[in-house]
């Protein structure tokens, strides 16, 4: 579709840009003016339909910095049975948000819009029946370029875009912002998948995996927004800083009720005080402590001894011990949850009573079974035969008394496993202890064992490769009936228990089903820094694919020597510091504080993981233990022998080293004093 020689495009566009804004700011105005008074039957309803107009006007906000539209499609033909969707000469821009005008024709189309697709997935073997896809420039929230790609032209060679490229380069200031307008098409296959599919995603620094499965939460609530209201969403990161760094992506696509959370708040049940040496923190993370939890809760349920007589009026009824029995074998065969078993023995036993009384000639009802169930003797017999047990005291009861333990770890732990976990000194209470990370997990799992744990509708879970079994089945009963994303990288496993294979860590959160997509492409780290950081992969992941960079530039990338120690480290920060965008400066974390003074002192100023940069204050130190999943414009990595000696195994420094190594989006200069691990040379 040509452009007439006297039309000036670039004009035309800013007129739609200037005419789209004007739009969405009447559609909120439209909501801001809506008047619920007396509209709802009560109270109740009033404050959920405000909450609801609320939400509604968030929504619509227009961000001035973020671009309304991003692309412009231009359809060859009519809709018909076998076209894709859009009519002869229609025209549809594409954004993060639909956009309507005055009577309700679109002016911009929301980017999960089936009409949308095609503007990630068209290209010149498949057009998609697009004749023109126009890409547009920002400069702020200002437009500033336009490029076309003619997919019916034969003449016109295929090239990468350059604006793609600018846009997925442009430097950044603050946290994580969205990639709709870089998505690649085999990163929208993963995003529009379906809902009721669960979907593994590996990849490598760069590919975008993050931004993907965010991208994907946004997808679903789209096409599926009436269900997932009902059952809700759920987004696990790894920790604070990780959540913090992501946490505006979703509402500038106009996503505001989704939860993100640590894997330590879904398992919140105790107050965490303590820590684990590895060793120990491996064999309470084992899938095997599943079994352990399930032996000792029901090892509380203890065969009757005798019958019960219920007294009901001046009738006596007796159920005799071998039919308690019987129905306490019952109840254990039919594997349900221990509380729904104790809920039910108590019905169990008045049914045997009613049985009874009806051979006697009585005619008991509903009400009847009720009375008999909250009788006193069978209250007794339930707490005899199926006593309450408390999920923090079964665990306490575990980890502190070593023949319970052994009575039901046999055969399942080793008797060095079985010492590995114990307290040295047991706590005498649940208040008292001084609970880990993994012990509020075998705590959730004990809760689940008694009640069931809410399932959701969809869970996305970043950062995967570092849970242990046991957290991984602590997510997977979050999303028993709902699907899961899964997002990770084999080789940036950094804890003693990280994920060996993804087969394996799927059949621990209950979705063995799940597809495995692998992303290789990296879009955000230079071609010269992904090389380098590759050279690590034979050690810490043999057989991983490593990441291919697309980027047609390579990035700034240099590696010095630090004979003055500090300070020629706080030279390179300054040195990056002149460059536009934000600036990390790793190291390993007992090195941390000499360089937060030494910043200090050089009035250097700079934050934390997690805390907001401005475009005053561009500089973050970041502990190697908190890099994962972050990026910088530019990164200093400090000493990265340090970062390898940090840990307590070589393979786990040079995963952390790996994470370190692959955080810069556009350079990056590694600066040491000591020698540089023999892996990297």
């Amino acid at each position: 579709m040509s452009t007439p020689v006297h039309d000036d495009p670039l004009s035309k566009e800013r007129s739609h840009l200037a005419a789209s804004r004007s739009a969405l700011r009447a559609m909120r105005e439209d909501v801001e003016s809506l008047d619920i008074t007396d509209v709802t039957a009560n109270w109740v309803n009033a404050a959920v339909l405000e909450a609801q107009i609320e939400q509604r006007i968030k929504a619509l906000a227009d961000l001035s910095e973020t671009p309304l539209f991003f692309g412009r499609l231009d359809y060859l033909h009519a809709p018909g049975a076998e076209r894709a969707e859009g009519g002869e000469g229609e025209r549809f821009y594409v954004g993060r948000r639909h956009v309507h005008d005055a009577d309700g024709d679109p002016m911009v189309i929301d980017w999960r819009a089936p009409v949308s697709q095609p503007f990630y997935r068209a290209s010149k073997k498949d057009p998609q029946d697009v004749s023109l896809r126009r890409r547009f420039g920002y400069t702020g929230g200002d437009l500033t370029a336009y490029e076309d790609e003619h997919l019916l032209d034969p003449a016109e060679a295929a090239a990468t875009s350059r604006l793609l490229q600018q846009e997925i380069e442009r430097p950044r200031v603050g946290p994580m912002r969205d990639i709709v307008a870089t998505i690649q098409p085999e990163q929208d296959e993963i995003v529009r998948a379906g809902l009721a599919g669960s979907v593994c995603v590996q990849g490598g620094p760069g590919t975008g995996k993050t931004a993907v499965g965010l991208h994907r939460v946004a997808y679903l609530l789209y096409a599926h927004r009436e269900r997932l209201a009902r059952t809700g969403t759920l987004v696990i990161g790894p920790n604070r800083s990780f959540l913090h760094y992501i946490e505006q992506v979703l509402p500038a696509l106009g996503e505001l009720t989704v939860r993100q959370v640590t894997v330590d708040d879904l398992v919140a049940h105790v107050e965490v005080r303590g820590t684990d040496e590895a060793a120990t923190a491996v064999v309470k993370g084992d899938a095997r402590m599943a079994e352990v939890l399930r032996r000792a809760l029901y090892s509380h349920v203890t065969p009757p001894t005798e019958g019960v007589v219920v007294v009901r009026g001046s009738r006596r009824w007796r159920v005799p011990v071998h039919e308690l029995e019987e129905i306490v074998r019952e109840l254990l065969a039919r594997d349900i949850r221990y509380g729904a078993a104790r809920e039910a023995l108590p019905q169990r036993v008045a049914h045997a009573v009613l049985v009874q009384m009806e051979r006697a000639g009585e005619a008991p009802d509903d009400r009847v079974q009720n009375a008999v169930a909250r009788n006193a003797a069978v209250k007794a017999l339930v707490r005899s035969v199926w006593p309450q047990v408390d999920p923090a005291r079964l665990v306490l009861r575990l980890l502190a008394d070593a023949d319970f333990l052994a009575e039901h770890a046999g055969g399942i732990l080793t008797e060095d496993e079985q010492k590995a976990v114990l307290w040295a000194k047991p706590a005498r209470s649940v208040k008292s202890a001084k609970w880990s990370p993994a012990d509020a997990v075998l705590i959730d799992e004990a809760s689940d064992l008694i009640e069931r744990t809410h399932s959701l509708g969809h869970v996305v879970l970043d950062e995967a490769q570092d849970l242990s079994p046991m957290q991984y089945r602590a997510v997977g009963r979050r999303c028993t009936t709902g699907s899961a994303t899964v997002l990770g990288d084999l080789a940036q496993g950094t804890t003693p228990w990280a994920t060996r294979s993804w087969t394996e860590a799927l059949g621990h959160l209950g979705k063995g089903e799940a597809v495995v997509e692998e992303l290789t492409a990296g879009f955000r780290v230079p071609t010269d820094v992904i090389a380098y950081a590759s050279r690590l992969l034979p050690h810490i992941a043999p057989g991983l694919t490593p990441v291919a960079s697309i980027r047609e530039n390579p990035g700034f990338f240099d590696i010095r020597t630090a004979p003055n120690g500090v300070a020629d480290v706080l030279g390179a920060c300054r040195e990056l510091l002149e460059r536009e965008g934000s600036v990390g400066l790793i190291a390993a974390d007992a090195r941390v504080p000499e360089l937060a003074a030494a910043l200090a002192a050089a009035g250097i100023g700079h934050v934390g993981p997690g805390e907001e940069t401005t475009h005053a204050t561009r500089l973050t130190l970041v502990p190697a233990s908190l890099a994962k999943g972050l990026e910088y414009d530019y990164v200093v990595l400090d000493e990265p022998r340090a970062v390898v000696d940090g840990e307590p195994d070589e393979r786990t420094g040079l995963r952390r080293l790996y994470v370190a190594l692959t955080r810069a989006v556009s350079g990056l200069i590694v600066t040491h004093a000591a020698e540089l691990p023999p892996q990297l040379t």
